[in-house]
């Protein structure tokens, strides 16, 4: 198997931690300067020898799995103003490759994410906020937390076919009838700025992010490049 281009040693505990990173800084909006990781089973056993606490951090800063300051993560988290810590959790029935991230940003944002590294950089998120979801960052992925309405989904689909979008996988989750739900979109390619602004007006919208593809070492997730937000944070 041909693994990804990367800083090693490992390609599930480096590379894929890297892009778990990666995708939790997208899904907070902004840069973050706290984060909390709990390391779930192999990560935790396992992960200090192979680069992992390393990888997540390095991933929370913008950096690729393939940046050569993936090794001095800790020093340009401390430039940066990242606030990090570690520490062993049960996630339970997950990948043993599997971490929890609860991040906050300078602005008072705030989001989790629960994601495992399935192998060879591969991901896949299972959870943001305590809500099911399921994609990989391989593709554009649109995730909405929103209320619970009659009609939310249909005005998002239709939303999305007028922006010229096709949809490759949806999931829907929701704490009770009327309460607050996630929708995560799978997409061929990212919605376009002046729809993520629409959407994000809709008052029934909490927020909306638009999670760029992690998968291609020529991507740029970092610096002051942080992904297209729209509506309000909670």
């Amino acid at each position: 198997m041909i693994g990804p281009v990367m800083i090693g040693p490992s390609s599930s505990h480096t590379a894929g931690a890297c892009r778990i990173g990666l995708v939790a800084r997208q899904l907070l909006g902004a840069a973050p300067v706290r984060a909390r990781t709990g390391l779930h089973a192999s990560f935790a056993k396992t992960g200090r020898g192979h680069g992992t606490q390393l990888a997540l951090v390095a991933g929370l800063l913008g950096f690729q799995p393939d940046d050569a300051r993936l090794p001095d993560a800790f020093a340009e988290a401390q430039a940066a103003g990242l606030e990090y810590e570690f520490h062993d959790a049960d996630l339970g029935d997950v990948h043993p490759n599997s971490a929890c991230i609860e991040l906050e940003g300078a602005g008072g944002e705030r989001v989790s994410l629960i994601a495992s590294s399935t192998g060879g950089g591969v991901i896949e998120a299972v959870r943001v906020d305590g809500f099911r979801v399921s994609f990989s960052g391989a593709s554009a992925t649109l995730l909405i937390r929103y209320t619970d309405a009659l009609g939310v989904i249909a005005k998002v689909a239709a939303l999305v076919a007028a922006d010229h979008v096709n949809v490759a996988a949806l999931v829907c989750s929701r704490e009770k009838r009327g309460g607050a739900a996630m929708l995560c979109i799978e997409m061929d390619q990212p919605l376009s700025p002046a729809a993520l602004v629409f959407l994000g007006s809709w008052p029934e919208m909490d927020w909306v992010r638009m999670v760029r593809p992690i998968m291609d070492a020529g991507a740029t997730i970092g610096g002051g490049d942080v992904p297209i937000l729209a509506g309000t944070t909670a």
